[in-house]
């Protein structure tokens, strides 16, 4: 529970770090830059620590290139550039549709096949939440009641929302499988991030009053929205579903946008009416039918960072040994699903079933590694020729002794 209440505070913060930092001067593209910067610098020195080097060949790279720009660059200056005019609890709220945008996007691209009626009214719901917020059909100023003002910032907010979730889907196709630490590859996303937001700056402009550089409140802000809200969140974020679970780690989804909310009130004095906070329930209720899945289900930690975005997606099966130093992977642990598709059930021996396909029922004796190669151990069932093939079948009856050896004929001694 401490974990999960240190992570929310730390990302359900960086909205207020945010606006402090564009009140006290610094731009948008200026504020994504630091940010980016910052929690590299944190990735990198927390990845070296782990023995995680960077990843290497130029494939890879464009393809970190490509997550860096939808998962960090774009969605870091849009959300900047909303909180200009858009309080921050709000900006909160609207991050938290990520997940809603995620749904939609596999139903139009045709990958989201989980048809469970719950979902669609949860999305139906989140949206529905939206529009109580903003209340177009009131007459005159939507603010009125606790609303909020549709315009500009809360476009840039919602894009930002729509380009984590462009992010995820790219992310779950081509950086699932690296073979590279999850830390390495963080830092080196982040990094890219920092050089498209570098590149962008002679487009940017400057700060709105030129003082941002020099203002001891915007530099703080800066340094925290970095260091700790991005840098040191991805990896409490991996340890949480690591050591709890990722139940856990999506219920630091939820209280995101209750954290921004409360701290805006609080520390910026942003108004929050009635109408704010019952849309902000009805959001969260649909984006929790959303979340609902069978319990068959085997993407719990793809899951887990939808609900945390701006971080790479955590691998689906253990850390190897390189991931954590002085660790081993147990060797007769069950083979996860992942690592063999279409294994209805895990493996109760210690080689995968990838190591010898076709293997089906138990068997009533062991078989040596020559019957099937590739096996490692002592298996609790053994493997057939048609299990294996290219094996010859061993007898299912114990082999009749051999002879006892007949003396060389010859004349012997005795003394």
């Amino acid at each position: 529970m401490v974990r999960v209440t240190v992570l929310a505070l730390l990302w359900g913060s960086g909205y207020l770090w945010t606006g402090l930092a564009l009140r006290h001067g610094l731009s948008p593209l200026h504020i994504t830059v630091l940010r980016a910067a910052l929690g590299a610098a944190v990735l990198l020195v927390l990845a070296r620590a782990a023995r995680q080097r960077l990843p290497r060949g130029a494939g890879l790279w464009r393809r970190l290139v490509v997550a860096a720009l939808l998962c960090n660059t774009l969605p870091f200056f849009l959300a900047a550039q909303g909180v200009r005019t858009v309080s921050t609890g709000l900006a909160g709220v609207l991050n938290a549709t990520t997940p809603l945008w995620s749904l939609l996007l596999g139903l139009a691209l045709g990958t989201e096949r989980d048809r469970n009626p719950l979902r669609f009214a949860g999305l139906l719901l989140g949206f529905a939440g939206v529009l109580l917020i903003f209340s177009p059909w009131s007459a005159g100023d939507s603010t009125a009641g606790g609303g909020a003002a549709f315009g500009r910032g809360v476009l840039a907010l919602l894009g930002a929302a729509v380009s984590y979730a462009v992010a995820f889907a790219y992310m779950g196709r081509v950086l699932t499988d690296t073979g590279t630490g999850p830390l390495a590859v963080s830092a080196a996303q982040l990094t890219a991030a920092t050089g498209l937001a570098v590149l962008a700056l002679p487009a940017g402009g400057t700060a709105s009053s030129g003082t941002g550089w020099t203002d001891p409140v915007a530099l703080v802000a800066v340094a925290v929205l970095g260091v700790f809200c991005t840098g040191f969140t991805f990896h409490l974020n991996y340890r949480l579903i690591a050591l709890e679970g990722p139940t856990a780690a999506a219920t630091v989804g939820y209280l995101l946008p209750v954290v921004s909310t409360a701290l805006g009130a609080l520390v910026l004095h942003e108004p929050l009416g009635a109408r704010t906070v019952a849309g902000m329930a009805v959001v969260l209720t649909g984006v929790h039918l959303t979340r609902r899945r069978p319990a068959s289900a085997t993407a719990p930690t793809a899951a887990a960072v939808a609900d945390s975005p701006g971080t790479t997606a955590a691998p689906t099966r253990p850390a190897p040994a390189a991931d954590s130093p002085g660790a081993a992977d147990a060797p007769t642990r069950p083979a996860p699903a992942a690592e063999c598709p279409g294994v209805a059930s895990a493996s109760t021996r210690p080689a995968l079933v990838a190591d010898c396909p076709g293997l089906a029922g138990a068997l009533t004796r062991p078989a040596p590694a020559a019957d099937c190669p590739g096996l490692a151990g002592a298996p609790t069932r053994p493997a057939l020729a048609a299990d294996c093939p290219g094996t010859a079948a061993v007898p299912t009856h114990p082999a009749p002794p051999p002879p006892p050896p007949t003396p060389a004929p010859g004349r012997y001694r005795t003394r």
